[in-house]
């Protein structure tokens, strides 16, 4: 019986984690069971069980998966760019609506709280990086307060729908030159 190659196997396990994404973003954590990612995966069960014991499992990796792209420097263009993304996002994709999920499951499961956590202290550490020179004893409070108006946007987009990202830039820009 020939081996299946780790591409398949790794491939089948991101089938499962995109059809959890997609039901988990247009459903909602309690109102998707494993019946709901099974059928959205079209995979049968022994295959979606083989990867993931749980549904519990597959929050965890949906939410591994979901670190943002930050902008690459701390400038007005580069900002705006990074929050038209994350509004493109959450236009195509329902990604505020995820994360919102996401957040709201964290409060209340100590496993995925640790995840959110770190992937929340890795962007606060990348912003801090890209803090100018002239802020640099600030860099650790400017990091804190993007990542927190970034956040925001986020779920401002997850409940309010479309949001114009200009007033957020402005916001931002004025955290980070101070």
């Amino acid at each position: 019986m020939p081996r299946v190659s780790q591409a398949h196997l790794d491939a089948r396990r991101q089938q499962i984690v995109d059809a959890a994404r997609a039901r988990f973003a247009g459903h909602g954590f309690a109102h998707t069971s494993m019946a709901d990612i099974i059928a959205e995966s079209g995979l049968s069960n022994g295959a979606v069980y083989r990867y993931f014991a749980s549904r519990d499992e597959i929050v965890i990796a949906v939410c591994e998966q979901g670190t943002e792209a930050l902008p690459r420097a701390l400038t007005a263009e580069a900002v705006a760019g990074f929050l038209e993304h994350v509004r493109s996002r959450a236009r195509d994709t329902d990604h505020a609506k995820l994360v919102a999920q996401i957040y709201a499951e964290a409060a209340v499961s100590p496993q995925l709280a640790a995840v959110v956590q770190r992937q929340l202290a890795a962007m606060r550490a990348a912003i801090a990086e890209l803090v100018p020179d002239s802020r640099r004893p600030q860099a650790r409070q400017i990091a804190e307060g993007v990542v927190a108006l970034c956040v925001s946007y986020s779920q401002q987009l997850a409940v309010r729908g479309d949001l114009d990202p200009a007033p957020f830039t402005a916001a931002l820009m004025a955290i980070i030159k101070g």
